[in-house]
């Protein structure tokens, strides 16, 4: 493949913000630019790095360093979005939504946008709000007590005024599961669908539109599947998407495809 002989003349460094190697880390967007990366061929290497030093100041980043041209700095891209759209840019990418109409365009990003703009503040809630000394002892477990005190409590009031203010922390605790639950069973839903139309009992993949193959959703939604079945202080997710048999099945062969070395969750 054309992108994968581009990218053999490159050092991709992938920052996730872990340093454990062959397993997945906490972050969706990681391995939403992960599983981007695999689908395309392109090898890379893991990296902790630090959000302080990232471009948006956040997890993930990526290094892309010449091998051809070793004294030229390495170019350093931040947001798992822009990431893609560089790659693509660059020809060492296919764009995933090349052949889609004008209304899958649509739903793909409205797809996105469900689970990394609404989704995501649900799961900020259960975990950092209604779940927080479970979190905090999973996130800052190396860190002393008194780091793992001060440092979680200013998390907390963090997440707490960025929730009030983005609206997820003006609903009730059970407002907030029946949204979160809304968005679980429609996509078990609409995965169902696309099982059918691929009519398929082996291992082969199946995808959110129905296609062929896979679209830019895709990537984003396989990272807060495999995200939700791992984090133990989401416990109410967590029970509900192991109970939706066709989104595991969705995670489960994207797992064992392009995920092989991982660890499961």
């Amino acid at each position: 493949m054309e992108a994968t002989s581009k990218s053999s003349d490159l050092d991709i460094t992938l920052f996730r913000g872990w340093k454990q190697n062959g397993v997945y880390v906490w972050s969706p967007f990681v391995t939403k630019l992960e599983l981007r990366l695999r689908l395309a061929g392109i090898k890379y290497t893991t990296e902790a790095g630090n959000p302080r030093t990232a471009p948006t100041g956040k997890i993930p980043y990526i290094s892309i360093a010449s091998k051809t041209e070793p004294s030229s700095p390495p170019l350093t891209i931040g947001d798992s979005s822009l990431i893609a759209r560089h790659f693509v840019t660059a020809g060492l990418m296919q764009d995933l939504n090349a052949n889609l109409n004008e209304t899958d365009r649509a739903v793909d990003l409205a797809m996105q946008a469900l689970f990394e703009d609404k989704l995501y503040f649900f799961n900020m809630r259960e975990r950092w709000i209604d779940n927080f000394y479970v979190q905090r002892d999973q996130v800052l477990e190396d860190a002393p007590w008194l780091v793992r005190w001060l440092v979680g409590g200013m998390i907390y009031r963090s997440h707490v005024k960025t929730l009030h203010g983005q609206g997820t922390g003006r609903f009730s605790v059970a407002e907030a599961r029946g949204f979160s639950r809304e968005i679980w069973v429609s996509l078990n839903g609409m995965l169902g669908e696309s099982r059918k139309k691929q009519q398929s009992e082996g291992k082969e993949c199946f995808w959110c539109l129905g296609g062929e193959g896979p679209t830019s959703c895709d990537v984003a939604v396989f990272g807060f599947v495999r995200n939700v079945l791992m984090i133990f202080s989401s416990p109410e997710s967590r029970l509900l998407v192991e109970s939706l048999d066709v989104v595991r099945d969705y995670a489960n062969r994207i797992h064992e495809k392009y995920f092989p070395d991982y660890e499961k969750w």
